[in-house]
Protein backbone atom coordinates (compact mmCIF):
# COMPACT_ATOMS: atom_id res chain seq x y z
CA UNK A 1 0.00 0.00 0.00
CA UNK A 2 1.34 3.49 -0.80
CA UNK A 3 2.24 5.80 2.07
CA UNK A 4 -0.13 8.76 2.45
CA UNK A 5 -0.63 11.79 4.68
CA UNK A 6 -3.49 11.96 7.15
CA UNK A 7 -5.40 14.97 8.44
CA UNK A 8 -3.39 14.71 11.68
CA UNK A 9 -0.29 15.72 9.72
CA UNK A 10 -1.83 18.82 8.15
CA UNK A 11 -1.54 22.40 9.35
CA UNK A 12 -4.94 23.76 8.33
CA UNK A 13 -5.51 26.64 10.77
CA UNK A 14 -7.24 29.42 8.82
CA UNK A 15 -6.74 27.55 5.56
CA UNK A 16 -9.30 26.60 2.95
CA UNK A 17 -9.59 22.81 2.84
CA UNK A 18 -11.18 21.26 -0.23
CA UNK A 19 -12.75 18.08 1.10
CA UNK A 20 -13.74 15.49 -1.53
CA UNK A 21 -16.68 13.50 -0.18
CA UNK A 22 -19.03 10.94 -1.66
CA UNK A 23 -22.48 12.31 -0.95
CA UNK A 24 -24.11 10.25 -3.69
CA UNK A 25 -26.80 9.15 -1.24
CA UNK A 26 -30.37 7.99 -1.92
CA UNK A 27 -32.85 10.88 -2.05
CA UNK A 28 -36.62 10.57 -2.41
CA UNK A 29 -38.98 13.54 -2.70
CA UNK A 30 -36.13 15.85 -1.73
CA UNK A 31 -35.32 13.90 1.46
CA UNK A 32 -32.24 11.76 2.15
CA UNK A 33 -33.38 8.21 2.89
CA UNK A 34 -29.99 6.81 3.98
CA UNK A 35 -27.49 9.22 5.56
CA UNK A 36 -24.73 6.66 6.21
CA UNK A 37 -22.20 8.31 3.92
CA UNK A 38 -23.00 11.75 5.35
CA UNK A 39 -22.57 10.48 8.90
CA UNK A 40 -19.25 8.84 7.99
CA UNK A 41 -17.96 12.15 6.64
CA UNK A 42 -18.69 14.00 9.89
CA UNK A 43 -15.53 12.97 11.83
CA UNK A 44 -13.29 14.40 9.11
CA UNK A 45 -15.19 17.70 8.99
CA UNK A 46 -15.16 17.96 12.78
CA UNK A 47 -11.42 17.22 12.96
CA UNK A 48 -10.70 19.94 10.40
CA UNK A 49 -13.00 22.42 12.12
CA UNK A 50 -11.29 21.73 15.45
CA UNK A 51 -7.99 22.77 13.84
CA UNK A 52 -9.50 26.03 12.58
CA UNK A 53 -9.93 25.12 8.94
CA UNK A 54 -12.42 26.58 6.51
CA UNK A 55 -13.99 23.43 5.07
CA UNK A 56 -15.29 23.29 1.51
CA UNK A 57 -17.12 20.01 0.77
CA UNK A 58 -17.25 18.74 -2.83
CA UNK A 59 -19.13 15.75 -4.21
CA UNK A 60 -20.76 14.24 -7.26
CA UNK A 61 -24.41 13.18 -7.27
CA UNK A 62 -26.05 10.94 -9.84
CA UNK A 63 -25.14 11.05 -13.52
CA UNK A 64 -26.34 14.44 -14.83
CA UNK A 65 -25.53 15.48 -18.40
CA UNK A 66 -25.11 19.08 -17.27
CA UNK A 67 -26.78 21.35 -14.69
CA UNK A 68 -29.95 19.58 -13.52
CA UNK A 69 -32.01 20.87 -10.55
CA UNK A 70 -33.26 17.33 -9.86
CA UNK A 71 -29.67 16.29 -9.10
CA UNK A 72 -28.64 19.26 -7.01
CA UNK A 73 -26.79 18.78 -3.74
CA UNK A 74 -28.91 21.48 -2.09
CA UNK A 75 -31.18 18.91 -0.31
CA UNK A 76 -28.06 17.61 1.46
CA UNK A 77 -27.35 20.88 3.27
CA UNK A 78 -29.67 20.10 6.19
CA UNK A 79 -28.60 16.44 6.70
CA UNK A 80 -24.95 17.50 6.53
CA UNK A 81 -25.61 20.22 9.08
CA UNK A 82 -27.28 17.69 11.41
CA UNK A 83 -24.35 15.28 11.04
CA UNK A 84 -21.91 17.93 12.32
CA UNK A 85 -23.92 18.96 15.35
CA UNK A 86 -26.25 21.51 13.78
CA UNK A 87 -23.52 23.82 12.50
CA UNK A 88 -24.48 26.04 9.58
CA UNK A 89 -23.54 24.70 6.16
CA UNK A 90 -23.33 27.38 3.50
CA UNK A 91 -24.29 26.35 -0.04
CA UNK A 92 -22.69 27.47 -3.29
CA UNK A 93 -24.89 27.15 -6.38
CA UNK A 94 -21.85 26.14 -8.45
CA UNK A 95 -18.64 24.26 -7.68
CA UNK A 96 -16.31 26.65 -9.57
CA UNK A 97 -16.40 30.25 -10.75
CA UNK A 98 -17.83 33.43 -9.18
CA UNK A 99 -20.69 31.80 -7.21
CA UNK A 100 -18.36 29.30 -5.57
CA UNK A 101 -15.71 31.97 -4.91
CA UNK A 102 -18.25 34.25 -3.24
CA UNK A 103 -19.30 31.58 -0.74
CA UNK A 104 -15.78 30.26 -0.11
CA UNK A 105 -14.26 33.72 0.40
CA UNK A 106 -16.93 34.55 2.98
CA UNK A 107 -16.09 31.52 5.14
CA UNK A 108 -14.47 32.08 8.51
CA UNK A 109 -12.27 29.64 10.41
CA UNK A 110 -14.37 26.69 11.58
CA UNK A 111 -17.12 27.22 9.01
CA UNK A 112 -18.35 24.80 6.34
CA UNK A 113 -19.58 25.19 2.77
CA UNK A 114 -21.04 22.66 0.34
CA UNK A 115 -20.42 23.15 -3.37
CA UNK A 116 -22.92 22.21 -6.06
CA UNK A 117 -22.68 18.87 -7.91
CA UNK A 118 -19.25 18.44 -9.52
CA UNK A 119 -20.75 16.49 -12.40
CA UNK A 120 -22.67 19.53 -13.60
CA UNK A 121 -19.34 20.22 -15.36
CA UNK A 122 -18.07 17.83 -18.04
CA UNK A 123 -14.51 18.48 -16.87
CA UNK A 124 -15.09 16.42 -13.73
CA UNK A 125 -15.55 13.02 -15.35
CA UNK A 126 -13.04 13.90 -18.10
CA UNK A 127 -10.35 14.47 -15.44
CA UNK A 128 -9.80 17.81 -17.17
CA UNK A 129 -6.73 19.69 -15.83
CA UNK A 130 -8.32 23.09 -16.43
CA UNK A 131 -11.37 22.14 -14.36
CA UNK A 132 -9.06 20.78 -11.64
CA UNK A 133 -7.20 24.10 -11.59
CA UNK A 134 -10.50 25.96 -11.16
CA UNK A 135 -11.26 23.77 -8.15
CA UNK A 136 -7.73 24.19 -6.77
CA UNK A 137 -8.16 27.97 -6.87
CA UNK A 138 -10.81 27.60 -4.14
CA UNK A 139 -8.50 25.89 -1.66
CA UNK A 140 -5.11 25.75 0.02
CA UNK A 141 -5.19 22.06 0.99
CA UNK A 142 -6.90 18.96 -0.46
CA UNK A 143 -8.38 16.13 1.61
CA UNK A 144 -9.93 13.06 0.00
CA UNK A 145 -12.47 11.22 2.15
CA UNK A 146 -14.25 9.46 -0.71
CA UNK A 147 -12.77 5.96 -0.94
CA UNK A 148 -16.04 4.84 -2.56
CA UNK A 149 -15.16 7.02 -5.58
CA UNK A 150 -11.42 6.26 -5.53
CA UNK A 151 -11.68 3.91 -8.53
CA UNK A 152 -12.62 6.83 -10.78
CA UNK A 153 -9.93 8.99 -12.41
CA UNK A 154 -11.99 12.18 -12.20
CA UNK A 155 -10.74 15.74 -11.80
CA UNK A 156 -11.70 16.17 -8.13
CA UNK A 157 -10.14 12.77 -7.27
CA UNK A 158 -7.04 12.52 -9.45
CA UNK A 159 -5.89 15.76 -11.09
CA UNK A 160 -6.77 17.99 -8.11
CA UNK A 161 -4.76 15.85 -5.67
CA UNK A 162 -1.58 16.77 -7.58
CA UNK A 163 -2.20 20.53 -7.40
CA UNK A 164 -2.43 21.04 -3.62
CA UNK A 165 -0.92 19.47 -0.49
CA UNK A 166 -3.03 16.30 -0.21
CA UNK A 167 -4.09 13.94 2.56
CA UNK A 168 -6.57 11.17 3.31
CA UNK A 169 -9.63 11.97 5.42
CA UNK A 170 -10.64 9.87 8.44
CA UNK A 171 -12.91 7.55 6.45
CA UNK A 172 -10.38 7.08 3.64
CA UNK A 173 -7.64 6.47 6.22
CA UNK A 174 -9.77 3.87 8.05
CA UNK A 175 -10.61 2.10 4.80
CA UNK A 176 -7.01 1.93 3.61
CA UNK A 177 -5.72 0.79 6.99
CA UNK A 178 -8.37 -1.93 7.22
CA UNK A 179 -7.68 -3.22 3.71
CA UNK A 180 -3.96 -3.02 4.35
CA UNK A 181 -4.36 -5.09 7.52
CA UNK A 182 -6.37 -7.66 5.56
CA UNK A 183 -4.02 -7.96 2.59
CA UNK A 184 -0.65 -6.29 3.13
CA UNK A 185 0.44 -7.80 6.42
CA UNK A 186 -2.43 -9.95 7.73
CA UNK A 187 -2.54 -12.40 10.58
CA UNK A 188 -2.77 -15.92 9.17
CA UNK A 189 -4.74 -18.01 8.43
CA UNK A 190 -6.50 -15.56 6.11
CA UNK A 191 -9.98 -16.50 4.88
CA UNK A 192 -12.10 -14.96 2.15
CA UNK A 193 -15.86 -15.47 1.94
CA UNK A 194 -17.14 -14.60 -1.52
CA UNK A 195 -20.80 -14.82 -2.51
CA UNK A 196 -23.21 -13.14 -4.85
CA UNK A 197 -25.06 -14.07 -7.99
CA UNK A 198 -22.60 -14.44 -10.84
CA UNK A 199 -19.08 -15.76 -11.31
CA UNK A 200 -18.76 -13.52 -14.39
CA UNK A 201 -18.79 -10.37 -12.26
CA UNK A 202 -16.09 -11.68 -9.90
CA UNK A 203 -13.60 -13.45 -12.16
CA UNK A 204 -10.84 -10.90 -11.52
CA UNK A 205 -11.57 -10.99 -7.79
CA UNK A 206 -11.39 -14.78 -7.58
CA UNK A 207 -8.27 -14.93 -9.72
CA UNK A 208 -6.47 -12.42 -7.49
CA UNK A 209 -7.73 -13.50 -4.10
CA UNK A 210 -6.73 -17.17 -4.32
CA UNK A 211 -3.11 -15.96 -4.27
CA UNK A 212 -3.70 -13.79 -1.21
CA UNK A 213 -5.65 -16.03 1.18
CA UNK A 214 -5.26 -19.45 2.79
CA UNK A 215 -8.91 -20.42 2.47
CA UNK A 216 -11.73 -19.34 0.16
CA UNK A 217 -15.37 -20.15 0.84
CA UNK A 218 -17.70 -19.65 -2.14
CA UNK A 219 -21.45 -19.22 -1.64
CA UNK A 220 -24.44 -17.58 -3.25
CA UNK A 221 -25.68 -18.41 -6.72
CA UNK A 222 -22.13 -18.12 -8.05
CA UNK A 223 -21.31 -21.36 -6.20
CA UNK A 224 -23.79 -23.13 -8.51
CA UNK A 225 -21.46 -22.60 -11.46
CA UNK A 226 -18.65 -24.30 -9.54
CA UNK A 227 -20.96 -27.16 -8.57
CA UNK A 228 -21.99 -27.53 -12.22
CA UNK A 229 -18.33 -27.53 -13.23
CA UNK A 230 -17.76 -30.43 -10.85
CA UNK A 231 -20.65 -32.39 -12.37
CA UNK A 232 -23.19 -31.73 -9.62
CA UNK A 233 -26.89 -31.30 -10.52
CA UNK A 234 -28.11 -27.73 -10.07
CA UNK A 235 -31.71 -28.08 -11.31
CA UNK A 236 -33.18 -24.72 -12.37
CA UNK A 237 -30.74 -22.75 -10.25
CA UNK A 238 -29.08 -19.55 -11.45
CA UNK A 239 -25.92 -20.82 -13.12
CA UNK A 240 -23.43 -19.88 -15.84
CA UNK A 241 -22.66 -23.16 -17.63
CA UNK A 242 -20.48 -21.40 -20.22
CA UNK A 243 -18.05 -20.52 -17.42
CA UNK A 244 -17.58 -24.13 -16.29
CA UNK A 245 -14.07 -24.32 -17.80
CA UNK A 246 -13.08 -21.07 -16.09
CA UNK A 247 -14.51 -22.31 -12.78
CA UNK A 248 -12.43 -25.50 -13.09
CA UNK A 249 -9.36 -23.40 -13.88
CA UNK A 250 -9.92 -21.28 -10.77
CA UNK A 251 -10.18 -24.42 -8.63
CA UNK A 252 -6.98 -25.76 -10.21
CA UNK A 253 -5.12 -22.45 -9.74
CA UNK A 254 -6.25 -22.30 -6.11
CA UNK A 255 -4.85 -25.75 -5.45
CA UNK A 256 -1.57 -24.73 -7.07
CA UNK A 257 -1.47 -21.56 -4.94
CA UNK A 258 -2.09 -23.53 -1.74
CA UNK A 259 -5.54 -21.99 -1.21
CA UNK A 260 -8.15 -24.40 0.12
CA UNK A 261 -11.68 -24.02 -1.28
CA UNK A 262 -14.97 -24.57 0.51
CA UNK A 263 -17.91 -25.21 -1.82
CA UNK A 264 -21.46 -26.06 -0.68
CA UNK A 265 -21.97 -29.64 0.50
CA UNK A 266 -25.71 -29.21 1.05
CA UNK A 267 -28.28 -26.69 -0.12
CA UNK A 268 -31.69 -25.28 0.70
CA UNK A 269 -33.87 -25.68 -2.39
CA UNK A 270 -37.35 -24.61 -3.47
CA UNK A 271 -39.47 -24.55 -6.61
CA UNK A 272 -39.54 -20.74 -6.60
CA UNK A 273 -37.92 -17.76 -4.90
CA UNK A 274 -40.71 -16.56 -2.66
CA UNK A 275 -41.06 -15.75 1.04
CA UNK A 276 -42.47 -18.61 3.09
CA UNK A 277 -42.25 -21.12 0.24
CA UNK A 278 -41.88 -24.85 1.01
CA UNK A 279 -38.16 -25.69 1.17
CA UNK A 280 -36.12 -28.84 1.09
CA UNK A 281 -32.54 -29.27 2.28
CA UNK A 282 -30.55 -31.76 0.22
CA UNK A 283 -26.96 -32.76 -0.44
CA UNK A 284 -25.47 -31.13 -3.53
CA UNK A 285 -25.48 -34.53 -5.24
CA UNK A 286 -29.27 -34.69 -4.95
CA UNK A 287 -30.70 -31.35 -6.13
CA UNK A 288 -34.04 -32.07 -7.87
CA UNK A 289 -34.28 -31.20 -11.56
CA UNK A 290 -37.21 -28.81 -11.01
CA UNK A 291 -35.74 -27.08 -7.94
CA UNK A 292 -33.50 -24.05 -7.38
CA UNK A 293 -30.62 -23.78 -4.92
CA UNK A 294 -31.42 -20.63 -2.91
CA UNK A 295 -29.17 -20.93 0.15
CA UNK A 296 -26.31 -23.02 1.42
CA UNK A 297 -27.41 -25.77 3.79
CA UNK A 298 -26.77 -26.03 7.54
CA UNK A 299 -23.90 -28.48 7.07
CA UNK A 300 -22.06 -26.04 4.79
CA UNK A 301 -22.83 -23.10 7.07
CA UNK A 302 -21.41 -25.07 10.03
CA UNK A 303 -18.26 -25.87 8.04
CA UNK A 304 -17.78 -22.18 7.19
CA UNK A 305 -18.29 -21.20 10.84
CA UNK A 306 -15.69 -23.77 11.92
CA UNK A 307 -13.27 -22.38 9.32
CA UNK A 308 -13.91 -18.89 10.71
CA UNK A 309 -12.99 -20.11 14.20
CA UNK A 310 -9.66 -21.31 12.83
CA UNK A 311 -8.95 -18.08 10.90
CA UNK A 312 -7.40 -14.84 12.13
CA UNK A 313 -8.29 -12.52 9.23
CA UNK A 314 -11.43 -12.43 7.09
CA UNK A 315 -12.45 -10.57 3.94
CA UNK A 316 -16.15 -10.91 3.09
CA UNK A 317 -17.93 -9.84 -0.10
CA UNK A 318 -21.37 -11.17 -1.02
CA UNK A 319 -24.13 -13.12 0.78
CA UNK A 320 -24.22 -16.93 0.63
CA UNK A 321 -27.94 -17.16 -0.25
CA UNK A 322 -30.88 -15.15 -1.56
CA UNK A 323 -30.91 -13.37 1.81
CA UNK A 324 -33.46 -10.70 0.83
CA UNK A 325 -36.16 -13.40 0.81
CA UNK A 326 -36.71 -15.39 4.03
CA UNK A 327 -36.07 -18.20 4.77
CA UNK A 328 -33.08 -18.03 2.42
CA UNK A 329 -31.39 -15.54 4.73
CA UNK A 330 -30.65 -18.08 7.47
CA UNK A 331 -27.11 -19.09 6.51
CA UNK A 332 -25.96 -15.54 5.71
CA UNK A 333 -27.30 -14.22 9.03
CA UNK A 334 -25.86 -17.15 11.02
CA UNK A 335 -22.44 -16.62 9.44
CA UNK A 336 -22.63 -12.84 9.98
CA UNK A 337 -23.36 -13.37 13.67
CA UNK A 338 -20.48 -15.85 13.96
CA UNK A 339 -18.11 -13.35 12.38
CA UNK A 340 -19.35 -10.67 14.78
CA UNK A 341 -18.90 -12.94 17.80
CA UNK A 342 -15.33 -13.88 16.85
CA UNK A 343 -14.49 -10.24 16.13
CA UNK A 344 -15.90 -9.04 19.47
CA UNK A 345 -13.84 -11.71 21.24
CA UNK A 346 -10.68 -10.43 19.56
CA UNK A 347 -10.14 -13.69 17.68
CA UNK A 348 -10.78 -12.37 14.17
CA UNK A 349 -9.90 -9.26 12.17
CA UNK A 350 -12.92 -8.89 9.85
CA UNK A 351 -13.33 -6.64 6.82
CA UNK A 352 -16.58 -6.73 4.84
CA UNK A 353 -17.93 -4.68 1.97
CA UNK A 354 -20.31 -4.47 -0.97
CA UNK A 355 -23.92 -3.31 -0.96
CA UNK A 356 -25.54 -6.70 -0.39
CA UNK A 357 -23.02 -7.60 2.30
CA UNK A 358 -23.67 -4.35 4.16
CA UNK A 359 -27.42 -5.00 3.92
CA UNK A 360 -26.94 -8.55 5.23
CA UNK A 361 -24.93 -7.28 8.20
CA UNK A 362 -27.68 -4.78 8.96
CA UNK A 363 -30.30 -7.55 8.75
CA UNK A 364 -28.24 -9.60 11.20
CA UNK A 365 -27.87 -6.58 13.50
CA UNK A 366 -24.07 -6.78 13.60
CA UNK A 367 -22.87 -3.91 11.39
CA UNK A 368 -20.98 -2.28 14.26
CA UNK A 369 -19.37 -5.50 15.47
CA UNK A 370 -16.97 -6.15 12.59
CA UNK A 371 -13.47 -4.66 12.46
CA UNK A 372 -14.38 -2.63 9.37
CA UNK A 373 -17.40 -2.43 7.10
CA UNK A 374 -16.82 -0.72 3.76
CA UNK A 375 -19.66 1.15 2.08
CA UNK A 376 -17.51 1.70 -1.01
CA UNK A 377 -19.06 -0.76 -3.45
CA UNK A 378 -17.13 -0.61 -6.72
CA UNK A 379 -13.91 0.72 -5.19
CA UNK A 380 -13.93 -2.03 -2.54
CA UNK A 381 -14.39 -4.68 -5.23
CA UNK A 382 -11.63 -3.25 -7.43
CA UNK A 383 -9.27 -3.17 -4.46
CA UNK A 384 -10.05 -6.84 -3.81
CA UNK A 385 -9.24 -7.49 -7.48
CA UNK A 386 -5.76 -6.07 -6.97
CA UNK A 387 -6.28 -3.00 -9.15
CA UNK A 388 -4.60 0.34 -8.54
CA UNK A 389 -7.21 2.93 -7.56
CA UNK A 390 -6.57 6.42 -9.03
CA UNK A 391 -7.83 8.16 -5.90
CA UNK A 392 -5.45 6.19 -3.69
CA UNK A 393 -2.48 6.45 -6.05
CA UNK A 394 -2.98 10.24 -6.20
CA UNK A 395 -2.46 10.51 -2.42
CA UNK A 396 0.76 8.51 -2.43
CA UNK A 397 3.85 10.15 -0.95
CA UNK A 398 7.05 9.39 -2.84
CA UNK A 399 9.63 7.67 -0.64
Amino acid sequence: MPRFRTTDELDVAGKRVLLRADLNVPVKDGKVTDATRIDRLAPTIEALIAKGARVIVMSHFGRPKGPDPSQSLRPLVEPLSQAIGGRTVHFAADCVGPEAELVVNALRAGEVALLENLRFHKGEEANDPDFARQLAALGDVYVDDAFSAAHRAHASIDALAHLLPAAAGKNMQGELEALGAAFENPRHPVMALIGGAKVSTKLDLLGFIIRKVDLLAIGGAMANTFLFAKGRPVGRSLCEPDLADIARAILSDAEEAGCDIILPEDAVTADKLEAGVLTRTVGVHAVPMNAMILDIGPQTAARICLALENSRTLVWNGPVGAFETPPFDRATIAIARKIAELTRDGKLMSVAGGGDTVAALAAAGVTDDLSYVSTAGGAFLEWLEGRELPGVAALAIAD
